[in-house]
């Protein structure tokens, strides 16, 4: 079992950044790939970006990919997510999830609670 808390959402201007932590607690997560997804309002949640359990290997969804970056750091339990060149369609709940097989091919075992992000233009 794990728990996953987000944190880091917020309100961003067109264009601008965020970073998206997601804290982990227990002793495997660093043999878990660990996955960010997001929802917006009136829409199905939809995969953003993985990485695999070493953070040597990483996929993200083509509406992302140039402008977010996935990292982890297993010495404190913590995946994150740099988002740049916001657009308001980026906006959405953020979910944290672990995917127990280490992989980084978006699957979710357990999931956070979420964390708004909200883009004005």
């Amino acid at each position: 079992q794990v728990q996953l808390v987000e944190s880091g959402g917020g309100l961003v201007q067109a264009g601008g950044s965020l970073r998206l932590s997601c804290a982990a607690s227990g002793r495997t997560f660093s043999s878990y790939g660990m996955g960010w997804f997001r929802q917006a309002s009136g829409k199905e949640r939809e995969f953003v970006a993985a990485i695999n359990w070493s953070g040597g290997s990483t996929r993200y969804a083509n509406s992302v990919k140039g402008r977010f970056t996935i990292s982890r750091d297993n010495a404190k339990n913590t995946v994150y997510l740099q988002m740049n060149s916001l657009k308001p369609e980026d906006t959405a709940v953020y979910y944290c999830a672990a995917d127990t097989t280490g992989w980084d091919h978006g699957r979710a075992d357990y999931w956070g609670q979420g964390t708004q992000v909200t883009v004005s233009s």
